[in-house]
């Protein structure tokens, strides 16, 4: 008997998959690729919400989990997908730079946030007031580490290409029948497509389509992320992935028109010279009203449970609630209420078994 099935191969599926792994826990991995926002991730880890200069939740306990959970599996696999890179905040104003020093000054954001302004000169970017520099930050390259991780689990036989079958799930007394395979638990880390599972469809997924740009620019000399109201990232070879753009009606993940025109748009704002678009590409992130990810157990059925909702900050997010969630199951440590989706049972009048 299995302990685990898991449905779905994205950041989330994958991290719960790799606690299995470290915890000697039998499982298997079904995905049939037809939804996953990780796959088109901009795959920044940062700290910081720059928008306003205040940290991003639990951001310390995610990264102190996160990044050594990485280089882990990075050293498993022998695949470098985690590359540390600064992220500079462009300033628009001597305001911006005095917030950016109170929001420094703050015991939180003080191991994250430079109090030096850099003034550094870069070909076709013009920065009147310099830019300042977040700390502990990088960006994965999302679809290498995910299937990097998929072939070792193909390789190992742990992993199925297949649309998992709601119906076929049979519930027995202390364990549940999938297609002749008994497991003790299910979990579901489906991203946007928890929409189509008749178990947990219930919850609040919202989903906000975004829109990424690949551009090539041979006379843009950038070494860093930059950050203003979009984010460009040098991937090399006078590429740079640029984005991203929120749509919250738009549920599909086909790129628009209005998207690029967006992103160019602000991409002009920031960058004075020529440049190619060479990809362009589209995701729905699972994302939540009250911006929390989506955890816990089925209210009725005990062997389901859910891991989803990390929204913009899935490389972040990921390996953090999936061991939430595992030492959940297994050691029945409570899960912090702010992600448990309990906190919508109230809500949705639901009452728990």
């Amino acid at each position: 008997m299995l302990d685990y099935i898991i449905v779905g191969s994205g950041i989330a599926g994958v991290s719960f998959a790799e606690l299995c792994f470290q915890n000697n826990k039998a499982f298997h991995v079904f995905d049939d690729y037809s939804s996953s926002s990780s796959r088109v991730a901009g795959g920044l880890y940062n700290p910081v919400i720059l928008k306003r200069f205040s940290e991003v939740w639990k951001a310390k306990e995610q990264l102190e989990f996160g990044l050594p959970f990485f280089e882990n599996i990075a050293n498993k696999l022998e695949v470098q997908f985690d590359f540390k890179i600064p992220i500079y905040r462009k300033f628009a104003s001597i305001e911006e730079q005095n917030n950016w020093f109170q929001a420094a000054d703050k015991p939180n954001l003080a191991p994250f946030l430079s109090t030096d302004i850099i003034h550094k000169q870069y070909q076709s970017i013009t920065s009147k007031f310099g830019f300042g520099e977040v700390l502990t930050t990088g960006y994965f390259e999302v679809s290498l580490l995910l299937d990097s991780y998929i072939q070792f689990l193909t390789s190992s036989d742990l992993f199925s290409n297949a649309k998992f079958d709601y119906s076929k799930v049979v519930f027995e007394n202390d364990f549940v029948v999938y297609e002749g395979i008994k497991a003790k638990n299910i979990v579901f880390s489906e991203g946007f497509a928890l929409h189509n599972n008749s178990y947990f469809n219930h919850l609040p997924l919202d989903g906000t389509k975004g829109e990424l740009l690949i551009i090539k620019a041979p006379k843009l000399n950038l070494d860093v992320v930059l950050k203003s109201s979009i984010f460009i990232l040098p991937i090399g070879n006078d590429l740079f992935k640029v984005g991203a753009t929120y749509n919250w009606d738009d549920k599909t993940d086909l790129p628009t028109e209005e998207g690029k025109n967006e992103l160019i748009e602000n991409l002009k704002e920031l960058i004075d010279c020529e440049f190619e678009i060479v990809e362009h590409f589209a995701g729905v992130r699972p994302t939540v009203k009250d911006r929390r990810p989506l955890v816990g157990t089925h209210h009725e059925f005990k062997n389901l449970h859910v891991l989803n909702g990390l929204g913009t900050r899935g490389v972040m997010l990921g390996p953090w609630l999936a061991n939430a969630l595992f030492q959940n199951i297994e050691n029945a440590i409570p899960l912090d209420s702010n992600i448990n989706i309990s906190r919508f049972y109230k809500k949705l009048g639901i009452k728990e078994i």
